[in-house]
């Protein structure tokens, strides 16, 4: 995937008006996860990424390794992002930034991504970040967001539970 389609599909997934606030999103999720993670972890899960991308994570970024929590991620994110983001707006950019990343990537860099950040709520509690992967994928988590899909049948469910 180039970086055109790359921004294309962040930009149809997050329903961004324009491409400016599409790359500021994947600009901002990708340099700020640059910054937490260690450069050798950056660079693998960049390799697979579009060249754009990889600069993201790498070259734009001063100091990896940073130490850093889920709300600190959140904090940076929606500042390089600028004004008209907030921290929800931000978090969710994150999450289908992060859900694309991981259908371009191999599933061992992906797993070293999640390796370095703790996803337990008593630490960090970096697992917000991947709400939309392990829900699925962009398609299962925009479905159960709007409702779509197939719906239970309300007399199966009554049945199970008697």
């Amino acid at each position: 995937m180039n970086f055109a389609e790359f921004t294309g599909e962040i930009q149809h997934r997050l329903e961004l008006p324009d491409t400016g606030r599409t790359v500021r999103a994947i600009r901002a999720t990708l340099m700020t996860l640059g910054e937490r993670i260690p450069e050798g972890a950056a660079e693998d899960l960049a390799a697979s990424l579009p060249v754009e991308s990889k600069w993201y994570l790498t070259g734009a970024v001063q100091e990896h390794d940073q130490r850093f929590d889920w709300q600190e991620f959140l904090d940076r994110v929606d500042e390089r992002e600028g004004p008209r983001t907030g921290p929800p707006e931000a978090a969710y950019h994150a999450r289908i930034v992060i859900g694309l990343v991981e259908s371009e990537v191999p599933a061992s860099d992906f797993q070293q991504l999640r390796d370095q950040l703790p996803e337990s709520e008593t630490d960090e509690n970096w697992r917000k970040l991947f709400e939309v992967v392990d829900g699925g994928g962009w398609g299962d988590a925009h479905e159960a967001q709007t409702g779509g899909g197939p719906q239970p049948d309300p007399e199966a469910e009554a049945g199970r539970d008697s």
